[in-house]
C-alpha cells in the first residue's frame, strides 16, 4: 500500500483515479491545483505523485521543482501527448510519462511499476534494531517480539515510513483512525506513551512543539 497524491484539475479523471487506486489497496490525496498540491506536499510525505502539467494557480512543471528535492516519484497524466512534450517531461525529472486519455489499467501497472523501482512496496521496515513485517503485523526489537495493538502497529509504521518528519497530529490521528480529527489529542498521546515505552524510545519519539511527533534516526 502506497501513499498517492493526485493532482488533477479534472474532477472525473480524478475521481476516476482516486476509485482505482482505492481499490488497489493504496491510499490517495486528490489536490485541484497546483497551489493546494504544494500545501498537501509540505504538509505530508506521500510515496507518488501523480501530476497533471496544466494545472491552476501552479503548473505541473514549477510543482515538479518543488518536489524533486524530497525524492518522491512523480508520474505526469497529461494531454500533452507529443514526442516532444514526453522528452520534455522526462528530462524534467518526472520517473513515467502518460498521455491522455489514458486506460486505468496502464496508468495502474506504471504505478506499480514505478512503486516497485523506488522500493516502495516493501514487506519490511527495518528501523535500527526493530523489524517490522507488514504482511504478517509483527514486530521484532532485537529480535525479541514486541506486543502491540493494531493502532500502535499502524501508528509506528507511520513514524518510520516518514522517520524524521515532524507529523501533523490531525494528519497521524485522521491516517490511523481513519476519521476526522476534532482536536481532541489524549487518544493519540496515550498510543504514543505506549508506543515509547514498549520500544524504549523515549528519546527516538520526540514532541514538537504545537504540530505533534517526529521519529528521529
Amino acid at each position: 500500500m502506497a501513499d498517492i497524491l493526485v493532482v488533477e484539475d479534472d474532477e472525473a479523471i480524478a475521481g476516476l483515479i482516486h476509485m482505482n487506486l482505492d481499490n488497489e489497496g493504496h491510499q490517495c490525496w486528490i489536490a485541484r491545483d497546483g497551489r493546494e498540491g504544494a500545501c498537501l506536499i509540505e504538509r505530508q510525505r506521500f510515496d507518488m505523485v501523480l501530476l497533471d502539467i496544466m494545472l491552476p494557480e501552479i503548473d505541473g512543471y514549477e510543482l515538479l521543482e518543488y518536489i524533486k528535492p524530497k525524492g518522491t516519484p512523480v508520474i505526469f497524466l497529461t494531454a500533452k501527448g507529443a514526442v516532444e512534450e514526453r522528452i520534455r517531461g522526462l528530462k524534467a525529472g518526472a520517473d513515467d510519462y502518460l498521455a491522455k486519455p489514458f486506460q486505468i489499467g496502464e496508468l495502474l501497472a506504471r504505478v506499480e511499476a514505478v512503486l516497485r523501482r523506488k522500493g516502495v512496496n516493501k514487506k519490511e521496515l527495518l528501523f535500527d534494531d526493530v523489524t517490522i513485517c507488514l504482511d504478517s503485523r509483527q514486530v521484532t526489537k532485537r529480535g525479541i517480539p514486541v506486543v502491540l495493538t493494531a493502532k500502535e502497529f499502524d501508528l509506528l509504521v507511520e513514524l518510520v515510513r516518514n522517520k524524521n518528519v515532524a507529523l501533523h497530529r490531525d494528519r497521524l490521528y485522521e491516517k490511523v483512525w481513519k476519521e476526522p480529527f476534532f482536536g481532541e489529542t489524549r487518544t493519540l498521546d496515550s498510543h504514543i506513551r505506549r508506543l515509547r515505552r514498549k520500544l524504549e524510545w523515549e528519546e527516538r519519539i520526540k514532541t514538537v512543539f504545537r504540530i505533534g511527533y517526529r521519529l528521529e534516526g
